[in-house]
């Protein structure tokens, strides 16, 4: 096939560059000294088969890169990662006087290097189905410039058609087209638009080995062009952007080609996704890479809950037109995948609620709390409110008995733990002639706000309680019928291990759930029983400071008191 001509021209400065090469000798050279470098690698690094007191020699990767992908070496160029790529030919297609059309949403780094260009940035919506060719073609000025096509598209997941992506090459044989292919191997092949690119010389396609091929850390990317763009691309770029161990380790995953299974998985839970996300009523759109792109009706609200269950997506706060947008990355593995759905399903349609008893359920403040400092009082210890809240927030603090012995000792006053809880108990539960601090307690929730919330799905309560006390609590508060479980001190290991919450979800017969706890403690059990944690401070508690403490403590969401969880419930 006839070489067509290069109509595209580059920023009038790239003429005045030159690539950064050393001219060598018609032999190698066994002793070379034209490049500053040392003679002789660090002792730890002598090993390498390459060695790093040179400078990288990127020829033989290239080589076998141009093999791979049976194209000409000098039709390839290797960089710094994909962005080293686009702001490379971003650099040499645009600047003042010329327009860089970009799609929006799209990757935030391609605007980036236009502004920085001094381009004149003209965006153009496209969100999924066909590329808008026409409005394309009509943004680009007489002067030329770039058209940036991210196909499939970071965020969206969107894909240029065949057709469309050839109408649009050849109405513009002035204009770089910048296609940017990070995500082409999740792709349906229908979408590779490699074989186009290759006829049009106005063409340059941006690949990366940080996607499909699981090399984010190398740093390796590489475009592909006509040579004469390439030779450009090489003028204004740094020398050696790639690494001596970059480019050992990249010949080495070359070898071992992409990890088709991982990428095949990956676009199986795709679909899965999707499908998930459609049964919770959140729209998905269409995507050909290795994510969705789901719009939520209060995406922060959903990015904070999944990252109190250690699950980070990525959120565009600040981007206009996708603040109600998340981008969810597809693991692979099937154990990741089942976490991540099941995170969603928590965060979205809970299937029970757990409540903790002491400072949620009930007030505690003048029978329990009180309890601690009337019991440090008895070995002549003040002890306040606000040193509980404090000890309570440090965690491992579920135990009063023990608490209060820990305080004590914090004070110098060494004391047996069965002295201290027959003190607190005689305290707390009083005598036939001194009522004890257990008749101050009253519930945070009306049984009215309960009986709604039971209503809505079967409620659960996990105290560190004895059970005689959690009961009679209950049925003082004629709430005893609306719980469907209590968890109590003698059924499992104390919080903040998850084995409680974890009873409380087998007896009920679910699987996802949020509770509320007022302690770090609470949050932690929840947490790594795989259950929303939502904080609310105990009555008495200074509101600002404990707040804090629970958003440290990873609550999805802090209340400023219990009645709120019926806003907040899906």
């Amino acid at each position: 096939m006839p070489e067509r001509p290069l109509l595209v021209e580059p920023m009038p400065v790239v003429d005045s560059l030159y690539p950064y090469v050393i001219d060598r000798p018609g032999v190698d050279p066994d002793l070379v000294l034209d490049f500053n470098e040392s003679l002789t690698p660090p002792r730890t690094l002598r090993s390498q088969s390459r060695p790093v007191n040179r400078y990288p020699d990127d020829g033989d990767l290239r080589a076998r890169l141009a093999s791979y992908l049976k194209i000409a070496p000098e039709r390839l160029l290797l960089t710094n990662g994909a962005d080293d790529a686009l702001e490379r030919t971003i650099r040499c297609a645009v600047g003042p006087g010329r327009r860089a059309v970009l799609t929006t949403p799209s990757y935030g780094m391609i605007r980036r290097f236009a502004v920085l260009a001094g381009a004149e940035v003209v965006e153009i919506p496209w969100w999924d189905g066909e590329f808008p060719v026409d409005a394309a073609c009509r943004s680009v000025g007489e002067e030329g410039g770039l058209v940036a096509v991210v196909s499939p598209s970071n965020p969206t997941g969107a894909a240029v058609g065949v057709e469309a992506f050839t109408e649009l090459v050849e109405r513009l044989p002035r204009t770089v087209v910048l296609l940017d292919q990070a995500y082409i191997d999740f792709a349906d092949p229908a979408h590779d638009l490699t074989p186009v690119a290759l006829e049009h010389p106005n063409v340059i396609i941006v690949r990366t080995f940080s996607k499909a091929w699981g090399c984010a850390g190398l740093r390796v990317g590489y475009a592909i062009a006509d040579p004469r763009v390439i030779d450009w691309l090489q003028r204004i770029g740094l020398p050696f952007p790639i690494s001596t161990l970059s480019i050992e380790a990249m010949n080495s995953v070359l070898e071992e080609g992409p990890d088709t299974g991982r990428v095949a998985a990956i676009q199986a839970q795709r679909q899965e996704l999707s499908a998930v996300l459609a049964g919770l009523g959140v729209e998905a759109l269409p995507s050909e890479a290795s994510f969705v792109f789901a719009r939520f009706e209060d995406s922060k609200r959903v990015w904070n809950g999944l990252g109190a269950l250690g699950i980070s997506v990525r959120r565009f706060a600040g981007r206009p037109g996708v603040g109600g947008w998340l981008r969810i990355t597809l693991p692979g593995d099937p154990h990741n995948f089942e976490r991540l759905v099941g995170g969603l399903r928590t965060v979205l349609s809970p299937q029970a609620l757990l409540v903790d008893m002491d400072g949620v359920l009930a007030d505690v403040s003048q029978s329990y709390r009180r309890a601690i400092v009337d019991t440090a009082a008895t070995w002549d210890v003040e002890i306040t409110n606000a040193d509980v809240a404090e000890a309570k927030a440090e965690g491992n603090a579920t135990n009063d008995w023990d608490l209060t012995r820990r305080l004590l000792e914090a004070r110098g006053v060494k004391v047996g733990i069965e002295d201290v809880t027959e003190r607190f108990e005689f305290l707390y539960q009083g005598s036939e002639e001194e009522p004890g601090l257990r008749r101050f307690e009253s519930l945070r929730i009306s049984r009215e706000a309960i009986e709604r919330l039971a209503g809505r799905l079967p409620l659960g309560v996990v105290t560190g309680r004895p059970r005689a006390d959690a009961q009679r609590f209950l049925d003082e508060q004629n709430i005893a019928d609306l719980f469907s479980t209590v968890v109590c001190m003698e059924d499992a290991a104390s919080k903040p291990d998850p084995a409680p919450v974890r009873l409380a979800l087998d007896r009920l017969g679910v699987s996802t759930a949020w509770m509320v706890g007022d302690t770090p403690d609470d949050l932690d059990a929840a947490r790594r029983a795989g259950v929303l944690p939502i904080g609310v401070p105990a009555s008495g508690d200074h509101l600002e400071s404990t707040s804090t403490v629970l958003e440290a403590a990873g609550a999805a969401r802090v209340l400023g008191d219990p009645k709120e969880i019926e806003e907040i419930l899906p």
